[in-house]
């Protein structure tokens, strides 16, 4: 199979340990730290410019993915944007994802300069009270919506990325309309997975029933958004409720699938099309997954990603156990590994945050209870 087949079309890396808020769900439980090594700006354990373009050049010598450069907050690496170039020379999709607070019109001359071809920003409330509770910082709200007029100035492509928990649910169709309004590209609806500072938040995570309701409203608010490209984040079973949905709704067989392309209409893709790395070079499914699956300081990119284990192991749908490996829809949902792992020890356990049973535990039961 030829490596853009099987290679991953997405990889984030985690440019920096540092961040300048300390976000109640942040993944990497990052704050406000100083810069604490001998090269200006660099957090203790991240790559120096040396080792960093060499991590780039290691994936761009495999694939030629979506790169987005993360955090922490990459724009506090003083020299991202010559990291975006490198990047972008060596045929790399180059994206980034800031919180917004520390975006300038230098700052977006620079995002332009380097070959960044779009930004994504974080917005968890309509209003300063809900954001900045959630950001852990007065002020982060306005920032976050200056950064999206400059961008708009500037003509650079934006995406907003939205966290929800018991918080600040209620708000949703808010957020989904103010980052309609402010010209983003794309609104991604994000369901916190409990990993980082996330883990204090396990009482706070949206109920299974009230997740369901969520992703109803989002499969029916999807089919007549002609504006903006909307997809729940983090939220694999909303592959089985647009199909459940538009069957209930007499939708056509041909016009069930998905409107956008992520995962080629696939829930959890972790360690399939998408893979991260952080700050430190461990190489992770997926941004929430705590399991390392190599180092990039022991292995290639290109080994650690068709031989790892735990990658392998999450690519064997037939080892999926509880519901999901009985589900109908494994094949198109298959539940959010990182949950799985985070709160039943077991990442091929069942979606803890989905209530489907299986038809075949359905008809089981059925079967059981009949004379």
């Amino acid at each position: 199979m030829p490596a853009q087949d099987f290679a991953p079309k997405w990889i984030a890396w985690e440019a920096t340990g540092r961040c300048n808020l300390s976000c109640v769900h942040c993944r990497a439980a990052c704050k406000g730290e100083a810069a604490s090594r001998d090269v200006p700006g660099l957090g203790p354990k991240d790559f120096s410019t040396a080792e960093a373009k060499a991590l780039i050049e290691g994936v761009a010598s495999y694939c030629k993915p979506v790169f987005v450069l993360s955090g922490g907050e990459p724009l506090l690496r003083p020299d991202i944007f010559e990291l975006a170039r490198h990047g972008t020379e060596l045929g790399l999709k180059m994206a980034m994802a800031t919180n917004g607070t520390l975006v300038t019109d230098e700052t977006c001359l620079k995002l332009k300069e380097s070959g960044i071809r779009i930004v994504s920003l974080s917005l968890d409330g309509p209003s300063a009270e809900v954001h900045d509770a959630f950001r852990g910082q007065p002020g982060a709200f306005a920032a976050t919506l200056k950064a999206g007029e400059l961008f708009k100035k500037h003509g650079i492509d934006f995406i907003i990325n939205s966290s929800f928990t018991k918080r600040n649910q209620k708000c949703i169709g808010d957020v989904y309309r103010l980052a309609k309004s402010i010209g983003a590209k794309a609104w991604y609806l994000f369901m916190v997975v409990p990993t980082g500072r996330g883990q204090d938040l396990l009482a706070e995570l949206i109920s299974k029933e009230d997740y369901e309701a969520i992703l109803e409203w989002h499969a029916r608010m999807e089919r007549s958004e002609a504006d903006l490209l909307v997809r729940p984040t983090c939220a694999p079973h909303y592959y089985r409720v647009v199909r459940q949905l538009a069957k209930d709704d007499g939708v056509p067989l041909k016009q069930r699938s998905l409107s956008f392309s992520t995962g080629g209409g696939k829930g959890c893709i972790a360690g399939q099309s998408i893979a991260f790395i952080d700050h430190q070079g461990g190489v992770h499914p997926c941004s929430y997954f705590p399991g390392v699956a190599g180092s990039l300081k022991e292995s290639s990119f290109k080994d650690i990603w068709e031989n790892s284990p735990l990658l392998r192991s999450l690519r064997d749908f037939k080892s999926y156990k509880g519901r999901c490996g009985e589900c109908e829809f494994l094949h198109v949902c298959g539940g959010c590994r990182a949950r799985a792992e985070l709160m039943s020890g077991d990442l091929l356990a069942e979606e803890p945050l989905c209530g489907h049973i299986p038809l075949r535990r359905r008809k089981a039961t059925k079967d059981e209870t009949q004379p």
